[in-house]
């Protein structure tokens, strides 16, 4: 007979399109093997409803909240009255309060999983030390606030900076109070231990993986592109502010310098929900958009170069080792490969100034590199696999 086990999750994990929810569902799955699973979770997008019953073959109970973005900004603004960070009234919710309780005075639950610090205020009150419970913070995300401050003016940046430093706070005192907490990689993990600066508390990472047969080197997809054109590519879901800022980067300050030297060049920007910003690039020769595309694989094939030109990220890209999987060459920014376990010039390319990118995309797009894509495949099949790191996840329920 199983165990139970409470997972508290914000936002649906499912499909696994887009990063957290990557790594939600994959946890999900794997912890279901060992675990009879209670879900809790948020909708915030009336696409995703139709997605509750497929998680269900997974768990014993699927709890399932409608959140309303617009209603849940004007809600965040409470934390400026109670000095809570904004992100914790953005998600807080009486209904899914009700029925985590319910769940732990009828069900025998021992363990607690939480996914992402904001529904930590679930499950935080002195009677909840009694179960282990771990958090998995993924990123450091009020270190990633300061990152957004630094790139705002005011009042915008005061708004960022406080929740940067209210948020630390709260990671903080989770960190102290929970039985472990987990990042997305040993940087993040370290990163999170020097500020915390308490050698008593259990800080570790576990990586994500990548379906490696999935995102394989195969023939089987027809080619996007227009025959006798060259593409560099870039995936992620449009809406999310570190990849329009690393889109508008490398579409204004990169590619003219690039597309004067072949004309036959196209940044192609691939990802659901284009903001108007990123929309607007396409007004430069040779850059489109895609919008939501059914699978993302066909156009990371076919590609002759991938991009990760990011200036604002904490954890792990995705995208960057969904690439190297697939056997492309992958160019990335020190934002994209941090977390990252890979020997760049081997397995990838980092590069740090716009001259780099310049002479390195107009170097690769004409004379690509031989041996590169076999390497980044191999090392991610090497590092990378859901199986070993779900299997790290499973230790850390192995007793108080």
């Amino acid at each position: 007979m199983k165990n139970k086990m409470l997972y508290l999750c914000h936002r649906i994990p499912y499909p696994p399109n887009k990063g957290d929810k990557i790594r939600s569902f994959h946890w999900l799955k794997g912890l279901a093997e060992s675990f009879d699973i209670y879900l809790g979770t948020f909708v915030d997008d009336e696409n995703d409803w139709q997605y509750v019953d497929h998680l269900k073959q997974f768990c014993a109970e699927v709890y399932v909240q409608k959140l309303e973005p617009k209603k849940a900004k004007l809600k965040s603004l409470l934390g400026l009255v109670t000095g809570e960070p904004l992100t914790i009234p953005y998600y807080k919710n009486k209904s899914m309060q009700t029925w985590l309780d319910g769940v732990l005075e009828r069900e025998k639950v021992d363990n607690i999983l939480v996914f992402s610090s904001s529904m930590v205020q679930y499950i935080d009150r002195p009677k909840d030390s009694d179960y282990l419970r771990v958090v998995d913070f993924v990123d450091m995300d009020s270190d990633k606030w300061m990152q957004y401050a630094e790139n705002k003016s005011w009042p915008v940046s005061w708004i960022y900076q406080r929740e940067a430093s209210k948020l630390l706070e709260y990671e903080q005192t989770t960190a102290r109070s929970f039985n472990k907490s987990l990042f997305v990689s040993s940087k993040e993990a370290e990163l999170f231990s020097t500020k915390l600066q308490d050698q008593s508390v259990q800080v570790d990472y576990v990586n994500n993986g990548v379906d490696t047969n999935y995102f394989s080197v195969s023939d089987e997809f027809a080619s996007p592109y227009q025959e006798n054109e060259k593409v560099i590519v870039f995936t992620g879901a449009m809406d999310y502010w570190a990849n329009v800022d690393a889109v508008k980067w490398f579409a204004s300050e990169i590619f003219p310098d690039v597309k004067r030297e072949n004309c036959a060049l196209r940044f192609v920007i691939v990802g659901s929900k284009p903001t108007h910003e990123v929309l607007n690039l396409q007004a430069i020769d040779g850059v489109s958009v895609t919008g939501f595309v059914d699978d993302v694989r066909p156009y990371i094939m076919h590609a002759d170069l991938v991009v990760a030109p990011m200036r604002i990220a904490r954890g792990i890209q995705n995208k960057v080792l969904e690439a190297m999987s697939m056997g492309k060459n992958v160019l990335v920014s020190p934002q994209g490969f941090e977390g990252i376990d890979a020997q760049p010039g081997r397995d990838l390319t980092l590069l740090h100034s716009k001259q780099e990118w310049i002479l390195k995309v107009i170097e690769v797009v004409n004379s690509p590199e031989g041996d590169m894509g076999k390497h980044a495949r191999d090392c991610v099949v090497a590092k990378y696999s859901w199986k070993s790191n779900i299997a790290k996840l499973l230790l850390c329920f192995e007793g108080k």
